[in-house]
Order: C-alpha cells, then structure tokens, then sequence
C-alpha cells in the first residue's frame, strides 16, 4: 500500500506557508501593490513577482489568499498609523513593473 504524504497538512507546512506569504507581502507591500492588484494578476505575473522576491512561487493559490489577506489587513493598519514608519512603501516605484495602468482611449 501507497503512504500518503501528510507534510502538506502538517504543522510545518502551514508554518511554512506563513512564512512565505508573510516574504511575498513584504514585497508587495513595499511597491505599494494591493490586495486587489494582487487578485487581478494572471498566474504568470505571480510566479514572476515571487521570484524577483527571491522566493520559490506558491504552488497552490492558498499561500496567494494569505497575502491577499495580509495585505488588506496592513492596509488597514497604515490608515489608522499613517506617520508610521512600517506604513511607507520603499519601492512603490517598482508598481509600474508588475501592475499597468490602465490604457486611456484617445479622445
């Protein structure tokens, strides 16, 4: 009989999920790119922003709900502490990179 892997239900998966959701926010955070630029990426955008991350892309979308949810909470947090340091974004020029614009029609 087959044994089953149970390392992606046990306790040091989970860790390290949060773990690595925990880096992916980070990252976002500090390009200023939000839960809802997050929500809106294709796959493939996400695979390469957690490389430039310099961390190994999820392999299920339940690490990407993490960050998402981490990022709405941090959101949340820099509106109520505005002057705080942790409330900034360091890199939020870097948003162009991983989030467009939209396109506005000629007129």
């Amino acid at each position: 009989m087959a044994e089953k892997n149970f390392y992606s239900h046990s306790d040091a998966a989970e860790k390290s999920r949060r773990d690595k959701a925990v880096a992916l926010a980070r990252y976002l955070w500090d390009r200023d790119i939000s839960a809802d630029d997050l929500a809106a990426m294709a796959a493939d955008v996400r695979r390469k922003v957690a490389r430039a991350a310099d961390i190994n892309p999820p392999s299920s979308d339940e690490t990407w709900t993490v960050v998402t949810t981490l990022l709405r909470e941090k959101a949340e947090w820099a509106r109520d502490h505005p002057g705080h340091d942790a409330a900034r974004r360091a890199h939020s020029d870097e948003k162009i990179l991983w989030v467009k614009p939209p396109v506005q029609p000629w007129r």
